[in-house]
């Protein structure tokens, strides 16, 4: 894999250092295929019933909101960028002319999703990502993008079937540039390491560990039958709050606590 070793202060850091997991693992193709097709409420369910990580953690919260609610879930190994876009870089060009991340994203398995913080203290006055830069990326693999920052041109990207998940919208790309990439980025509260499995829809974006990823799909199954149970009882015309409480006892063992009246 190579590694990109320019560090002058006038020109962005091209550093790649990952999580040894992350970079070299992958999912086989049926299980990333099942994994897609469900819902993040599905996924975050399920990888909650594994206790690999506190319920508080593993997803974006304020910002990055699904601008296409409309298209189906987005699956990728992330490829982390920095930005900045209030301001003209230091050295260099700026906007998509930048050789050197497209061949750097290619080193991260596919299929692939943008991971870009914009590191401005204002986040979002320009967009990076819009028609050419959505264009680029599917053409390289990519499922989507996931910014704190702007995105913009959001008819012709929503046509290409290009998910994004993005803080605000920009007229202008204004002075968009990178800084650095292939580190770990936080957007909303997520740290994601390059190489992780990034997944999203209408209702967020969450990271999926891969060390449980193939087992998500069957957990996902238990969780979607219990639901189903849960729901037909409630719908039943002889539903009681017994009944509730038994059938959630069998979800939850130990976890149901009935009201103790005054």
């Amino acid at each position: 894999m190579p590694r990109y070793a320019s560090k002058k202060p006038a020109t962005p850091s091209l550093s790649l250092v990952g999580d040894p997991e992350t970079m070299s693992s992958s999912l086989a193709p049926a299980d990333f295929e099942k994994l897609r097709a469900l819902d993040t409420p599905t996924v975050s369910n399920a990888i909650e019933r594994f206790e690999v990580r506190l319920r508080n953690e593993g997803f974006v919260y304020g910002t990055a909101r699904c601008l296409f609610p409309r298209l189906p879930a987005m699956l990728g190994y992330a490829v982390t960028a920095r930005i900045r876009t209030s301001a003209p870089p230091m050295a260099g060009r700026c906007y998509y002319d930048r050789m050197d991340f497209w061949e750097h994203l290619l080193t991260i398995p596919p299929p692939r999703v943008l991971v870009i913080h914009d590191v401005d203290p204002i986040p979002g006055v320009g967009a990076l990502v819009g028609e050419i830069h959505a264009n680029i990326a599917l053409s390289l693999d990519c499922q989507g993008c996931v910014t704190n920052g702007a995105v913009r041109d959001l008819p012709a990207v929503e046509a290409l079937g290009f998910p994004l998940f993005a803080g605000s919208v920009a007229v202008s790309h204004a002075y968009a540039h990178l800084i650095e990439f292939g580190d770990p980025v936080e957007i909303g509260g997520l740290l994601i390491k390059p190489g992780e499995l990034v997944h999203g829809d209408l209702h967020g974006v969450q990271t999926i560990p891969l060390s449980i990823a193939a087992e998500i799909p069957g957990k996902a199954s238990e969780v979607l039958e219990q639901e189903r149970r849960l729901i037909g009882l409630c719908r039943a015309p002889d539903f009681s709050l017994d009944r509730l409480e038994q059938e959630l006892r069998k979800i939850n063992p130990g976890q149901v606590h009935a009201q103790v009246s005054e």
